[in-house]
């Protein structure tokens, strides 16, 4: 099943490692150090002009991603469970 994460991004639910808040997981260094790290190796694909309200982390084939999404993560839920 697809996930629609944007405007016109879709990510595939079984690829879905996590779905995090941004704003209560970004006070942890950890995290922001791994969003940094993911930024520098260019796997961060923002799908929103808006304010980012969440980040979910894929695997495909041995390949991370990381997806900054404006949808709040009881959204992205709901929307997995339809």
């Amino acid at each position: 099943m697809y996930l629609q994460i944007g405007t016109e991004d879709f990510i595939k639910t079984e690829d879905i490692i996590g779905v995090f808040d941004l704003d209560n997981t970004t006070v942890n260094k950890a995290t922001r150090d791994y969003l940094n790290e993911a930024q520098k190796a260019d796997v961060v694909k923002t799908v929103t002009f808006d304010l980012p309200k969440s980040f979910i982390v894929t695997e495909e084939n041995g390949q991370r991603r990381v997806f900054i999404s404006a949808l709040n993560t009881a959204t992205i839920y709901k929307r997995i469970e339809e």
